[in-house]
């Protein structure tokens, strides 16, 4: 089910690679709700929910490079649900968003984009650049940082068209 979550990050981002040498970031995001009160038209918090979110392949890179805890932070996936046997032997549940757009909300900050040329010299792969199936990480050398845009880019401050 797609999914758009606004909050921030609790934890830096954790950078790992599978045997294959694709990249996986796991991540934790808290969403502070807040609802309007009927009765006296003000605004009150309304309690926390965490996202537990894992990118994929340049996004991951990009997004252990970029972000730290405590960022504010947009990002739009495909949420999914997971029940779990607890220690106690109840049941729980977890909230996992697999990423497709990772950002800085720029409600509370400023950014500079920085494209990241190909190192493997391929062509743009189109929908590929999304999540693609997860793999099981594990830590390992890392790989090349992809262009989505499918050009690469020349010297810092110099435009790659």
């Amino acid at each position: 089910m797609p999914i758009t979550i606004v909050g921030n990050l609790t934890n830096d981002p954790e950078l790992r690679f599978t045997p294959s040498g694709a990249a996986v970031a796991g991540f934790s995001v808290a969403v502070n709700e807040r609802r309007r009160n009927a009765q006296t038209q003000e605004w009150e918090d309304a309690g926390t929910s965490y996202y537990r979110v894992e990118a994929w392949r340049s996004l991951a890179e990009n997004v252990a490079g970029s972000l730290r805890r405590g960022t504010a932070v947009v990002v739009t996936g495909e949420q999914t649900i997971e029940v779990y046997e607890r220690k106690d032997g109840g049941t729980g549940t977890s909230v996992r968003v697999r990423a497709q757009s990772v950002g800085p909300d720029l409600r509370y900050a400023t950014a500079v984009v920085q494209r990241h040329g190909r190192q493997d010299g391929s062509a743009a792969r189109g929908a590929q650049h999304g999540p693609a199936a997860p793999e099981a990480a594990a830590p390992l050398a890392g790989a090349g940082a992809e262009d989505p845009w499918g050009v690469t880019a020349g010297r810092p401050g110099e435009a790659p068209f």
